[in-house]
């Protein structure tokens, strides 16, 4: 299972979200193209680089480029969903945020979700934001989200209502129940539109949970609170569990030669190798009385300890073995043939959870190549990679 964990630790807002999201690796044009299938009309993403204490981040804006009227009901924010080309759960998921939002702050201002007239919440760049965290979540394939508590800032914000409070009325009334915690620090940390997401979205609330990482990125704020750095960070990781339980078991083979003639490893090998070993490899030792020796090792499946064990006894002079079962973690691997001046030649590619993370050149293959062509076998493997990196 693939979580995205929300260390709000300078807060968290829709920008902030989105521009997180998009460091972790979202598709920008993916998020872009689902963004133009809205009905709202007079907008422009902006996604720029920028630092905040010299952390690198992601900044978005979105800027207006026509007049949009004077704010919007939860009925008109359902109509530009439900007449767009949005796909149905994304549709869900943003109108799920947005009653959240619209029920928070008609008991505020005691009246309805229905008659509320959103202001800011209701504005385009909050419209582009909720709906592009939904883009965004479903590209990077998130399973779960779970938050880190949220800090609260101190002060006084200017709204459409006039001065109000900080943390704004709103935002306590998204976070009742929520784990959260004061800071002196004057400013809006949580914004009700980052509220408004991340108490909708996320399962649970605490610290980073066991996982190994994925990816981990930055969406910057546009305010400047000195040494605390105006940053979301989000850390993507698929769950431990899933990561081991997944991996096959394979049985560990050992055993010590220290009177056996290096002439014979190699048949030794070759013989492991036939027999179905998934990797026979031998290192130098120093057994008792400080007399050199040679550790083999064979990694093989569980069901063919008895084959590899025979071999053993066979083909080398020890009088016992050792072997135990271990976790064994692979690539997913691929062959792919280029054309090179020395003739085709494969490269072995391997890609985890659909990323390639490694390609090489067959060396049996290079090595063919070099000898019919008198070429050095390193001019031939560089042919090779130049030519799969074209």
């Amino acid at each position: 299972m693939r979580i995205a964990y929300f260390d709000c630790f300078s807060g968290i807002s829709g920008d902030m979200t989105l521009g997180a999201l998009l460091a972790c690796g979202a598709d920008e044009d993916a998020l872009r193209a689902g963004l133009s299938r809205l009905n709202l009309p007079g907008w422009k993403l902006n996604v720029a680089e920028t630092s905040k204490n010299g952390i690198g981040a992601k900044d978005v804006t979105v800027s207006i480029t026509q007049e949009q009227g004077h704010g919007r009901h939860l009925r008109h924010i359902e109509e530009i969903l439900s007449t767009s080309d949005i796909s149905q759960p994304i549709q869900e998921s943003a109108l799920n945020v947005f009653r959240r939002l619209a029920d928070a702050e008609a008991k505020i201002h005691q009246t309805t979700a229905e008659r509320i007239h959103f202001h800011e919440v209701g504005a385009v760049d909050a419209i582009v934001d909720i709906v592009g965290t939904c883009l965004a979540l479903e590209s990077l394939g998130i399973d779960e989200i779970v938050c880190s508590p949220l800090p609260m800032g101190r002060g006084f914000v200017e709204c459409a209502h006039g001065t109000i409070p900080l943390p704004a009325p709103a935002v306590l009334e998204l976070t009742a129940g929520f784990p959260v915690y004061g800071v002196d620090l004057e400013g809006e940390l949580v914004t009700p539109t980052g509220a408004a997401i991340v108490t909708t979205f996320a399962t649970r609330f605490g610290p980073i949970p066991p996982m190994a990482v994925v990816s981990s990125g930055y969406g910057a704020g546009k305010k400047d609170f000195g040494n605390r750095p105006n940053l979301l960070r989000v850390v993507i990781g698929e769950t431990i569990d899933e990561v081991l339980t997944a991996a096959p078991e394979v049985t560990v083979i050992e055993a010590n030669l220290d009177d056996f003639s290096p002439q014979f490893y190699e048949p030794l090998q070759e013989r492991l190798f036939a027999e179905g070993a998934l990797d026979v490899f031998l290192s130098p030792i120093q057994m008792k009385k400080n007399r050199p020796a040679t550790l083999l090792t064979v990694i093989a499946t569980p069901d063919r300890v008895e084959s590899m064990a025979q071999a053993i006894f066979e083909e080398s002079t020890t009088l016992g073995i050792r072997y135990g079962t271990r976790k064994r973690i692979c690539l997913e691997r691929e062959w792919e043939t280029v054309e090179t001046e020395y003739g085709p030649i494969r490269i072995k590619i391997g890609r985890w959870r659909g990323r390639e993370t490694t390609a090489a050149p067959e060396y049996e293959d290079v090595r063919a190549a070099a000898k019919q062509h008198g070429a050095p076998v390193k001019r031939v493997f560089q042919a090779a990679i130049t030519a799969y990196q074209r």
